[in-house]
């Protein structure tokens, strides 16, 4: 043990020494780990955030929807599947009755439709908003509240009063400096009264989420986003995870019986949850956590290699201290650990500047993009101990030149 910290002292001491040299050295690792650090900490981010705010945004918890073809469609979708969806019946205002009462009581549904749609108000210039009629429940599902005014009321859900709750973007936009909740909003030229200020939802990926317009289904708003009784999605929200696994099959076989699917015939409908959205972003995190550890295993590769190439230099310049170790009784593994210890040194040296780099490299893209980064605790002791085994394998060729060494031709070289 002894040994040991005197062989990481004398590391340090050459680390201190010659700085320069000791930076070229340990350069590789350091732009190794770096990016290491930096690219699981970007992803890393990104997946929470795809988890946590943007999944958690879009879809309730314990929640699905029901459409005729899928919400989120990331990735390569074919031409053919294109083709088939756009072949899929429409889900309408008729399959909603049948398909509600095949759910239990306690489990909550709302229907919504929408379209960007002329917004105009007398204080701000006319622009295209999205514009959606939904049903009571929607925003006890969504947890939506309001910062200002109130929601819609059941009466004016079944009356189909003219009234709506906007995003906070909109009440910016078309009431500027002013009271949004009391005052008019035309769209398609039929005024609505603002009721309420729906609480802030912030961003997604620099895109804001405060940007839409909410009526009761009944609304005379209906007909311009729902159009010939299509409805865009059924929402349907379960008290657990496993109620929600069982409501998804009972809508299935709802909508499979309205469809007239034989049992061979595959879903001409879609049905997505949190585990759904996510599935094409869950492939490719796998895919980019690949590509992060392989392209900085290019930089610790040359790394290793600059390293073995100096502690090489390091056994030439201390061939005769070698010898005189030998010859006061130094076992060759007692040279051998020396010099393993001190590669290892250095190489750990240069992995925790570079677990230093990369956070901060990743909190910088943090800061100046929308890219989130959270800085995963296992990345750092990965990197940390990839360091340590570059330099041990770097130092293993020259420690192993050094432990073979004759101590009396060793010590005859100065």
């Amino acid at each position: 043990m002894l040994q040991f910290f005197q062989a990481v002292l004398i590391a340090l001491e050459t680390i201190r020494v010659q700085k320069l040299k000791s930076f070229f050295t340990v350069i590789g690792v350091t732009i190794g780990v770096t990016f290491l650090i930096a690219v699981v900490s970007i992803v890393g981010g990104m997946g929470r955030y795809m988890k946590d705010d943007l999944v958690g945004k879009l879809i309730a918890v314990n929640s699905f929807s029901l459409r005729r073809q899928p919400d989120f469609q990331m990735g390569d979708v074919t031409q053919d599947q294109q083709r088939e969806w756009r072949r899929r019946p429409r889900i309408q205002d008729i399959d909603v009755p049948p398909v509600a009462a095949a759910l239990p009581p306690e489990v909550l549904w709302a229907v919504e439709s929408g379209n960007n749609l002329q917004v105009e108000s007398t204080y701000g210039s006319p622009k295209q908003m999205q514009c959606s009629t939904v049903s009571s429940d929607w925003f006890t599902i969504k947890k939506m509240g309001v910062s200002k005014g109130r929601l819609i009321a059941p009466q004016e859900y079944t009356m189909g009063t003219p009234v709506v709750v906007i995003g906070q973007d909109v009440a910016d936009h078309f009431f500027p400096n002013l009271e949004a909740v009391g005052r008019q909003l035309r769209i398609q030229d039929i005024p609505y009264t603002v009721v309420g200020v729906a609480e802030k939802q912030g961003s997604a990926f620099g895109m804001s989420l405060d940007k839409f317009v909410i009526a009761p289904e009944k609304a005379p708003l209906n007909r311009w986003v729902n159009p010939h009784g299509v409805i865009d999605a059924m929402i349907v929200q379960a008290p657990t995870e496993a109620g929600m696994m069982d409501a998804m099959e009972s809508v299935r076989a709802v909508m499979r019986a309205r469809h007239k699917l034989h049992p061979t015939q595959p879903d001409n409908f879609a049905m997505e949850n949190s585990a759904t959205a996510l599935e094409f972003w869950n492939k490719l995190q796998g895919y980019l956590v690949i590509a992060g550890v392989a392209l900085p295993a290019i930089g610790l590769v040359v790394g290793a290699i600059v390293i073995m190439n100096i502690m090489l230099v390091a056994v030439s310049e201390r061939t005769h201290e070698i010898g005189i170790r030998k010859s006061l009784g130094a076992r060759r593994r007692d040279i051998m650990n020396q010099f393993l210890v001190e590669s290892a040194t250095l190489a750990t040296f240069g992995a925790a500047l570079g677990v230093a780099l990369g956070i901060g490299f990743a909190k910088l893209i943090a800061a100046v993009s929308p890219l989130p980064a959270a800085v995963e605790v296992w990345s750092i002791f990965v990197g940390v101990g990839v360091g340590a085994g570059v330099g041990i394998l770097a130092g293993i060729y020259p420690a192993s030149r050094a432990a073979l060494l004759d101590p009396i031709a060793a010590m005859r070289q100065e």
